[in-house]
């Protein structure tokens, strides 16, 4: 927060200044007021108190200005200070391989970076305009009160310390009810969010009542937590109160009797309570900042340990140079220019999660050649997608190396190595937005007939032709205003307006009937004809053409070759092909 704070030190220190001018003027002010009643009303000097009624008016107009630009200036930099957490945050989580992301669960990174930094732009706002001007009037309130009459000074000795022994029980009780509270709202985030998105399938188990006491709980858990330091809070402000009335009636007291002994003024006596109030104004201020201060630093620790995670997966220390490895950002179809040259080659890679007994992918050695399709095919939980998330990086091989065009992929620039390469993912997922932005993602200078062009080559052509908007349609989040197939092939559309040397289709043809899926391979062959095409396939009639096939069976590569030789040789092959009937279709 300190290095945030410096990068507005300039309007930090105008705060600063502001909010001391605004304190002097407010200290002034009684003064004033007690030489109006004892020099002038007592006195019956209509000249002194014009005179000295001026001199207030002014002050108070000052006070008022120096307040509100010390507010705007204070929640400006409050604001700014949120921004740019939020704009680390995001940085930060973009950097992230999905074992961080999968570490932190994503309603917890979206609570720190919307609820945390909200609780800490709160206590930024709250310093800016009350704990700076807090000790200030509390510094010059003492020693005014005491310049006023020595005798009654006793009572703020004696005011001070019950109010701050008040304020430090509550603050230590709030601060693990606080650090607790954010836990407890990333779980109730969590439970809401699994409830929303698997709606379905709690209807379709008929699980309502389980999730409802599932929320419930955790909801019981939340409230608890959100009562106990609101009843703290609210038991704060009666306690202050009747310190602050009592500590009133004795200066009033023994104020009054000193008056009547002829040892105080009465309007020293005035300004003597005016100052009390002042004091105990700015120990409640302080005090109100100290309270919001340890759910901000609960927050503030969250935040602390998102920044502080070193991702796994980073740039490499001292990058290669590029050498011949480009592609180009996109363009109109057809394409092919940056796709020569990019083999793709795993020699004897392995991939285990951290304290996993058992390695995903173990001993993986193969190269897939440009102009041709490998593909990969095996059982569920054979390490299929895995396997594809090595090569762009999204999880680093533990074992063995992997090269595109020649290279080793760890020795290139992450942003260098995932602009060779377009993907299909497994989940099919779109933007909120339109189609056309979110085709645009595989090309953000594509024209119109460019994407026309994509979405016909992908079998989409007629169903978006079909909706009223065309291209300016509206995508929901996740595209779940669409239909598994169609979401896949708005996908494949994206990619394919990628003019990128390397395609990955992570099982991107599963929600296709045989037709369509047909007609796409047919349409994409001519457009992908020199790039190095890998596809993770569930069917076997999707991979009948492909150059080369690979066949995981439990992370282990058992067998490669072309459907006719697997055939031959490899038998878990053979059972996935019967399995599927296509054997009266084996040459």
């Amino acid at each position: 927060m300190v290095r945030l704070l410096s990068a507005h030190k300039g309007s930090v220190l105008a705060i600063v200044v502001l909010q001391l001018v605004q304190t002097t003027a407010n200290l002034l002010l009684p003064t004033l007021n007690a030489a109006i009643i004892d020099d002038g009303i007592i006195a019956g000097d209509t000249g002194e108190i014009l005179y000295l009624g001026g001199w207030m008016a002014g002050i108070a107009a000052v006070q008022v200005a120096t307040a509100i630009a010390a507010g705007y200036l204070g929640a400006g930099v409050a604001m700014e200070l949120g921004g740019q957490l939020r704009r680390e945050l995001f940085a930060k989580v973009q950097s992230f391989s999905s074992q961080e992301v999968g570490n932190f669960g994503a309603p917890s990174l979206v609570t720190r970076a919307t609820n945390d930094v909200a609780q800490i732009q709160n206590l930024a706002v709250l310093i800016f305009t009350m704990l700076i001007a807090a000790p200030a009037i509390f510094i010059g309130g003492i020693a005014l009160a005491v310049h006023q009459d020595v005798a009654l000074s006793w009572i703020v000795v004696a005011v001070i310390p019950i109010l701050t022994l008040i304020m430090t029980v509550i603050v230590r009780r709030l601060i693990p009810l606080y650090r607790e509270g954010q836990g407890l709202l990333d779980r109730i985030g969590r439970v809401l969010r699994e409830q929303i998105i698997g709606a379905n399938v709690i209807r379709g188990f008929v699980r309502q009542g389980h999730e409802e006491r599932r929320f419930d709980e955790a909801n019981k858990d939340l409230t608890r937590n959100n009562l106990q330091s609101a009843l703290l809070v609210a038991g704060m402000m009666p306690m202050i109160m009747l310190v602050v009335n009592l500590s009133s009636v004795c200066v009033v007291w023994f104020g009054g009797h000193r008056i009547d002994a002829g040892e105080m003024r009465l309007g020293a006596l005035t300004a003597f309570m005016s100052y009390i109030l002042q004091i105990l104004i700015a120990i409640m201020m302080a005090m109100y900042v100290f309270m919001t201060a340890p759910r901000a630093t609960a927050c503030a620790e969250r935040i602390r340990e998102v920044l502080d995670t070193e991702p796994a997966i980073t740039d490499p220390a001292a990058p290669a140079g590029d050498g011949n490895v480009t592609a180009r950002p996109g363009g109109a179809l057809p394409r092919g220019a940056a796709r020569s040259g990019h083999a793709v080659e795993f020699r004897n890679v392995g991939f285990a999660y951290p304290g996993a007994e058992a390695p995903v992918l173990d001993g993986v050695s193969f190269t897939a050649v440009p102009g041709t399709t490998t593909a990969i095919i095996g059982a569920t939980g054979s390490g299929k997608t895995t396997l594809m998330n090595l090569l762009p990086r999204f999880l680093d091989a533990t074992a063995g190396q992997i090269s595109i065009g020649g290279r080793d992929v760890r020795a290139m620039p992450l942003d260098a190595l995932r602009s060779l390469i377009a993907i299909v993912p497994q989940q099919s997922y779109l933007f909120a937005g339109t189609v056309a932005e979110n085709l645009r993602f595989g090309s953000p200078t594509a024209t119109d007939h460019d994407l026309w062009q994509a979405l016909e080559a992908a079998q989409a052509g007629d169903f978006i032709r079909a909706l009223p908007l065309g291209l300016g349609a509206p995508v929901s989040q996740g595209g779940t205003n669409f239909s598994g197939g169609e979401r896949q092939r708005l996908c494949i559309a994206r990619a394919l307006l990628k003019d990128a040397p390397v395609y990955l289709f992570d099982d991107s043809f599963s929600a296709l009937d045989y037709g369509t899926d047909a007609r796409l391979r047919a349409a994409i062959e001519p457009l992908l004809r020199s790039a190095t095409v890998l596809i993770v396939a569930e069917r076997v009639a999707t991979i009948l053409d492909a150059g080369l096939i690979l066949v995981l069976e439990d992370g282990c590569l058992v067998a490669q070759g072309t459907h006719s030789e697997l055939m031959e040789s490899s038998p878990s092959y053979r059972e996935i092909a019967s399995s599927q009937l296509v054997l009266e279709e084996t040459p």
